[in-house]
């Protein structure tokens, strides 16, 4: 009995001296997978807590670890609203990651919590929209919508689990919105991948003003001396560049790595090597969308003009009121994935590509432009297009299999976000949500009941 009882004794000391080093260890020397998730949370939550007016510990219940990482269950929060900062620790003290917010910049990752990033200059004013004006003009919706469209945006087997928010634009007016619990017209929502056609956009507004052209080589100096010399930017938009990058979210990759644990994204992707020749292998790459950012905005005259371009430029022009597209620690647009905008905002680009690139009488993109925003690239089997978009929904089949138009292309993001602009129809569907991929939902049934009750 006695020995029976040391045994215990000494496996209990132990197990007491193998939690101990476990905690030193993840204290002192956190795995990657640690600090992402941590470096997530605290992103996530600093983006909706400063920018939504949302609660910390519900976006981290909801957000962060009802669809997440079972290792995010451990995460707490400490939200410092005087210093606009949020850190992330995991069991609430290894692995600190933080994020801070800069008014008109959203929220930044930090490399360190300790670490400060340095002012940035004051952004042009938001242009407020008409108040008394129609949308997209001002703001103003109604409420008189087609009980048929209201009907199906109640559908829940149409507009899916963890819908926050749809819009309808109809002819350039919106004939029905919903949105979920918690969420309005006014809420900014993530736009996840959505964010790479607007800078795509972006890049386009810079190809109309003179300042660069898609079919540019030898793009950044660390490409000079090699084979990268060879990839374009179009390349590069294309998803065809052939450089390295994995996309792959569920472990440390390329893009979680990217994205939550390196101070310089766009400099991590450039540094990556060529594993294919450029316009021969598609590589959907979160990277290639940052690497775009770096390059347009390396064409600005100063650092103050290219943080404000995208609002003077797009933002500004189109009432987007409530757009602020997020910047890495290098003042870098974390144009993968960081723009955050009311479903309204995100209904005005979804028109504005429908009105082909033009808005309010002006032409702010080349009709050659538009015409790569609608064809598919020669790498991806007809589902990509030349310009950070798509030519097919969620699951990778035709529109016209859902019975929605068969024209119809796509911004699509993480966890259900969704633009669909159908020309066929002059119809634009908005669905934001968080809704995993794991789930199964297709917006395109969505798209396809909107388009059979709508009258031309």
């Amino acid at each position: 009995m006695r020995i029976i009882f040391k045994l215990l004794k000494w496996l209990a000391g132990a197990l007491v001296a193998a939690i101990i080093v476990f905690l030193v260890a993840i204290r002192v020397a956190p795995p990657e997978l640690l600090q992402v998730g941590d470096s997530y949370a605290a992103k996530i939550a600093c983006s909706n807590v400063f920018m939504a007016g949302r609660d910390a510990e519900k976006v981290l219940a909801d957000d962060v670890q009802a669809p997440g990482n079972p290792i995010l269950k451990a995460v707490m929060l400490d939200v410092d609203k005087d210093k606009g900062k949020v850190t992330a620790r995991l069991l609430g003290y290894a692995a600190p990651r933080s994020s801070i917010y800069r008014p008109g910049y959203g929220c930044t990752n930090l490399a360190e919590p300790a670490i400060t990033p340095t002012a940035l200059p004051a952004l042009p004013q938001p242009t407020a929209p008409d108040a008394n004006a129609e949308w997209p003009i001002g703001n103003h919706a109604g409420t008189n919508f087609d009980p048929a469209l209201t009907g199906i945006l109640a559908d829940d087997t149409l507009r899916g689990p963890g819908m926050r928010a749809i819009v309808v634009v109809h002819h350039g007016k919106i004939v029905a919105e919903t949105y979920g619990p918690g969420f309005d017209e006014k809420t900014p929502l993530i736009g996840w991948s959505m964010t790479k056609t607007v800078n795509a956009i972006l890049a386009g507004r810079a190809a109309q003003m003179g300042l660069l052209s898609f079919d540019d080589k030898n793009l950044f100096p660390e490409w000079a001396k090699d084979e990268r010399k060879e990839i374009s930017l179009k390349s590069i938009a294309g998803m065809q560049s052939g450089l390295a990058f994995n996309e792959d979210y569920g472990d440390v990759s390329d893009v979680t790595r990217m994205l939550y644990l390196q101070p310089d994204m766009a400099k991590f992707t450039i540094d990556q090597p060529l594993v294919a020749k450029p316009d021969t292998q598609f590589n959907y790459s979160t990277g290639a969308s940052v690497v775009i950012a770096r390059y347009w905005m390396n064409k600005m005259p100063d650092k103050a003009t290219a943080l404000a371009f995208p609002r003077k430029e797009l933002f500004n022009p189109l009432g987007m009121q409530s757009a602020v597209l997020e910047v890495d620690q290098t003042d870098t647009f974390a144009a993968g994935s960081y723009l955050y905008a009311s479903a309204r905002d995100w209904a005005r680009i979804g028109q504005f590509l429908l009105q082909d690139g033009v808005w309010d009488g002006t032409r702010l993109l080349t009709e050659d432009f538009m015409k790569m925003m609608r064809t598919a690239n020669t790498t991806s089997g007809g589902t990509y297009t030349q310009m950070q978009s798509w030519l097919v929904g969620p699951g990778d089949k035709p529109n016209a299999s859902f019975g929605a138009p068969a024209d119809t292309y796509w911004l699509q993001g993480h966890d259900g976000q969704t633009v669909a602009i159908a020309p066929s129809r002059d119809l634009v569907v908005v669905r934001m949500g968080l809704t995993p991929s794991r789930l199964g939902y297709r917006p395109q049934k969505l798209l396809a009941a909107i388009a059979g009750k709508l009258k031309d």
